[in-house]
């Protein structure tokens, strides 16, 4: 399973990064975010590779599979909240946003959120119980949840306001903050509840699941690209919204 998601995952997350940047043009910021995701799954793949391999030394395990891929999964769940936090801008505050999006904040805000695992790693390293490694690395994981709530119920709750952005816009940007949290919830939630339950640790099934699960969300987030691409995705979300439509009016008609 590994090694399909290495081989699938590594060359379109390649060929999508290439794609997006010819697209990082008159100060359209979106595509930065997902750019550094996808850097970050990069990063993810590579630390599979060298798990499929199998090194017999220890250290070099330790460093590339836990020190790094965690490092990453971390900045990964950073850019998540990212594309996220930047969607909901586009729709709750408009103005605010048209002004202050530039191509340096937003290589700013990459660059934090490339620092900020680090502190996870001096964690690992730190003479601390390992429990309380478990709890600060869960606490990391659990935090973007609520935001990334939030940040839809307020961009559903806005959407009639932003009269500035197109009807194809405004269903992107909703079914990307879906599909956000959808990877959230569905790929990162299990490990994270791995990390909390002490119970679960203990299962072996669920141990084998959520981590699994984890290792799968590379592929996952190549789905947030697709989103980013005019065209096909929003003839796809028109008719989902249609057919979603045609189902309200005739239910009010049979009442």
């Amino acid at each position: 399973m590994i090694c399909v998601i290495i081989s699938i995952g590594l060359p379109l997350s390649l060929v999508a990064i290439y794609s997006l940047y010819s697209q990082v043009q008159n100060n359209n910021v979106a595509p930065i975010y997902i750019i550094n995701l996808l850097i970050s799954d990069i990063i993810q793949l590579c630390c599979m590779i060298v798990e499929v391999a199998k090194p017999m030394n220890w250290k070099i395990y330790k460093i590339y599979y836990i020190n790094i891929y965690y490092y990453s999964v971390l900045a990964s769940v950073g850019f998540m909240v990212c594309v996220a936090l930047e969607r909901y801008l586009v729709i709750a505050w408009p103005l605010w946003y048209r002004f202050s999006r530039t191509i340096k904040n937003s290589l700013v805000v990459c660059v934090v959120i490339w620092i900020l695992p680090l502190v996870h790693v001096l964690v690992l390293y730190s003479p601390r119980d390992y429990r309380i490694k478990i709890t600060i690395f869960s606490i990391f994981l659990i935090v973007p949840f609520p935001l990334l709530i939030f940040f839809l119920g307020g961009t559903l709750k806005s959407l009639s306001a932003a009269t500035s952005v197109s009807s194809d816009e405004k269903r992107r940007i909703v079914g990307m903050l879906v599909l956000v949290l959808l990877i959230y919830t569905l790929l990162f939630l299990p490990n994270i509840i791995w990390f909390l339950v002490e119970e679960a640790r203990y299962n072996y099934t669920f141990t084998n699941l959520s981590f699994m699960l984890l290792r799968s969300s590379p592929l996952a987030d190549l789905i947030l690209y697709v989103f980013m691409r005019k065209g096909v995705i929003d003839k796809l979300l028109a008719s989902l919204c249609c057919c979603r439509m045609d189902s309200d009016d005739n239910s009010r008609s049979s009442a």
